[in-house]
């Protein structure tokens, strides 16, 4: 009885996240209250008390939910020698961590201030400092390090400016991989030519 009383109680949790990141994205973190949250969810202001106290609280837990995978990514990259095939894996499980907290994202960007006044601001940035330092070959050339962390930017960059292209989501998605994965294999050469 506890275990389905857990899941439910889980479940609910996630509703709640789901729900106030959708009015969040369209309203904005300044424009959206607790009550409309528990309105669209249609509980009571108390049962929303239940699991968050505030807006905050409620980002902070989509964050840390949504880049877990990045965290688990920057703990198995420091285990990792720096060669190319471990560059291309952080690519493309980096790529799909983003993917998959797109709606996060696009509410971080499209709330840049609220973001930084936000504890989620410093730990987005740990966490990007912490992608960085996996990526990076330290003893490679200032251009080889640049052009890893431009292809971090291009992941960024493909989540937010290419939904203006024409084009199917999924192949958009595999071009701006593909353009990542040859700026770090690129670097790689350039540090290690043949």
């Amino acid at each position: 009885m506890d275990r389905i009383k857990q899941r439910r109680r889980g479940d609910t949790r996630q509703r709640i996240q789901d729900v106030a990141l959708e009015l969040l994205a369209e309203q904005g973190y300044e424009k959206t209250s607790l009550r409309e949250i528990a309105e669209r969810l249609d509980v009571t202001k108390a049962a929303l008390y239940y699991h968050f106290k505030t807006k905050e609280e409620i980002i902070v837990s989509l964050f840390e939910d949504l880049t877990k995978p990045i965290e688990d990514l920057i703990e198995w990259g420091r285990q990792q020698p720096h060669t190319l095939a471990t560059k291309q894996e952080i690519v493309r499980r980096y790529s799909q961590a983003l993917t998959d907290a797109a709606p996060l994202f696009r509410f971080m960007q499209e709330n840049q201030a609220t973001v930084r006044d936000l504890s989620i601001g410093d730990m987005f940035k740990n966490r990007m400092l912490g992608v960085r330092e996996i990526i990076i070959d330290p003893a490679a050339p200032l251009v080889d390090q640049v052009r890893c962390i431009s292809a971090m930017f291009t992941l960024h960059a493909g989540m937010f400016v290419l939904h203006d292209l024409a084009g199917d989501e999924a192949e958009k998605r595999r071009a701006v991989l593909e353009v990542a994965i040859d700026l770090v294999t690129q670097a790689h050469e350039g540090t290690h030519p043949s």
